[in-house]
């Protein structure tokens, strides 16, 4: 006996829940590949004929279509000088000076001045010199001046060839410093300049300037004050020595301590017999250092 298998009711209501739509074929549709979409341009205006699209491409910056070859056409950025080509910096922005331009030798600003700023140190036996040798912008220039002379104010007297040496050298640096200021101010280079600093004037070592006409007040103060200048005819004197070793000095006439007055003077001789010359006479002393000798002939003060 054949048994035919059980068959599903039959469903009046197509397309209903509960499992009993269409097959899964109709329900989800198989896609093999993508669809593919093509753009068609849009007609301008109704009637116009319809053309195939294409890739239009647009004319650059100078250059204009229908013409010749191709124009280019070069627009000057904004704060880029007349004449520089597009695409260069102006000189200003990176600090490179225009050709044949002396550049400064420590910041690399323009314009520059060649120059030899000096200075001076005494080591009491030995010396030194010193010296920076440029170019040199402006601010870089009164910087090195103003450096070179403060260590020469506070560093350049120490020894009797360095006291003379010294003021010449400061001197020396006069030149410069007027040929730097004589520049406009530079244009800033790739490098940082120097710092000047204060002014001279404005400085602590300006006082050094003191020391040499301190030392020169003493040494002409010591001379109008020694027995050389002051053993004149009518002074009065006291030997503070021995009879060997005799040190005359000049004293008041009115002071106990005067023993002798001068009644001759005979220059450029230490020949005392001379004072023979002189009837009140009794004493003599000469004196003789280098190129200065001299006779004095005394008298007993009464």
């Amino acid at each position: 006996m054949t048994t035919s298998p059980p068959q599903p009711p039959q469903d009046p209501y197509a397309g209903q829940p509960s499992g009993y739509g269409p097959p899964p074929e109709q329900q989800f549709p198989q896609y093999s590949q993508q669809p593919q979409y093509t753009e068609q341009p849009q007609q301008p205006y109704p009637g116009a004929q319809q053309q195939p699209y294409q890739q239009t491409s647009f004319p650059q910056q100078g250059q204009y279509p229908g013409q010749q070859g191709q124009y280019q056409q070069s627009f000057p950025q904004p704060g880029m000088q007349q004449g520089q080509q597009q695409g260069q910096q102006p000189h200003e922005q990176h600090g490179y000076a225009p050709p044949m331009q002396m550049v400064c030798r420590f910041c690399g600003g323009y314009p520059a001045a060649d120059a030899t700023v000096r200075g001076h140190q005494g080591l009491i036996i030995v010396m030194r010199f010193l010296k920076l040798q440029g170019p040199f912008c402006r601010t870089c220039g009164m910087a090195s001046v103003r450096d070179m002379t403060t260590k020469s104010l506070w560093q350049g007297w120490w020894g009797i060839g360095s006291s003379i040496i010294n003021p010449i050298t400061m001197l020396m640096n006069i030149g410069p410093m007027q040929k730097f200021k004589s520049l406009p101010e530079p244009q800033p280079g790739p490098g940082r300049p120097m710092d000047p600093g204060k002014p001279l004037v404005q400085r602590p070592a300006m006082l050094m300037l003191l020391l040499p006409i301190v030392f020169i007040g003493l040494i002409v103060f010591a001379n109008l004050n020694s027995t050389e200048s002051k053993a004149n005819v009518g002074a009065c004197v006291v030997n503070q020595g021995t009879t060997r070793n005799p040190d005359v000095k000049v004293v008041d006439c009115s002071s106990s301590e005067a023993a002798f007055r001068i009644v001759g003077r005979i220059d450029d001789s230490t020949d005392d017999s001379q004072c023979d010359q002189y009837a009140d006479a009794q004493a003599s002393y000469y004196y003789s250092k280098g190129s200065t000798k001299y006779t004095l002939c005394l008298a007993p003060v009464k």
